[in-house]
């Protein structure tokens, strides 16, 4: 047998270089579609994550998954199922070895519920409707007159920056096309459309002045820029 020639041996070393390359490229891809045909991986466990207002049976019964299925199995179309619910704004599912999915979900928060006749609607601040009962599931909300997501968006400032405000709130309705009237617990105020949370913040010391020398309040006025107009019984 004649020895190889230089031009086949190099013909030979880059055939070999290039399928050790090819080899290395799609190594993460087999040795995934290997583990995931072994039974150590089959999910065995569901971990909800992130979830305040959903029920994390509701995401379950979306998932759908049983122990036929391989925890390395492509995530996306599980992602997809509980994405489509319209209390889920995002959702992302990775692996716990060896046997458990962990599925992260941040929720459309509610910011308001509008009095109807068939009971309390819901919505976030983007005026989306939410499948909240408030019959059953304990929402701690101001109730406005009607879904205004100009509104809304007030609120989700408000409860951004100034949460303790916020959760002082009680209602809050449109007055005008720039005006509201935002009831703290009993103290209404007055106050245009695009107050910031800082200005509305500016209430709360008039009101305890006015408690201690025993004012009775009927309302405050924001509407006037650096004041806080105090309307007494």
């Amino acid at each position: 047998m004649s020895p190889l020639s230089d031009l086949a041996r190099t013909r030979l070393r880059t055939a070999v270089v290039v399928t050790a390359a090819i080899v290395a490229i799609a190594s993460p891809w087999w040795a995934r579609f290997i583990a995931s045909q072994l039974s150590f991986f089959r999910v065995r466990r569901v971990e909800i994550v992130g979830v305040r207002y959903l029920a994390p049976s509701d995401i379950v019964a979306r998932l759908r998954v049983d122990t036929t299925r391989s925890v390395w199995d492509d995530p996306t179309p599980l992602e997809r199922r509980v994405a489509s619910h319209p209390q889920v704004g995002s959702v992302s599912i990775r692996r716990k070895l060896p046997g458990t999915l962990v599925v992260s979900v941040v929720e459309n928060m509610p910011i308001a519920m509008v009095s109807t006749e068939k009971g309390f609607l819901v919505f976030d601040e983007r005026g989306r409707q939410l499948p909240l009962d408030p019959s059953r599931v304990a929402v701690d909300l101001p109730i406005a007159a009607r879904r205004d997501t100009a509104l809304f968006g007030l609120l989700a400032r408000v409860r951004a920056e100034r949460p303790r405000i916020f959760a002082r709130l009680s209602d809050v309705t449109r007055t005008g096309d720039r005006e509201v009237l935002i009831n703290f617990e009993g103290l209404p105020v007055r106050a245009m459309l695009d107050v910031t949370p800082d200005r509305l913040a500016e209430i709360f010391p008039v009101e305890a002045d006015l408690a201690k020398r025993q004012a009775r309040v009927v309302e405050l006025d924001l509407r006037f820029r650096d004041q806080v107009i105090a309307r007494l019984q």
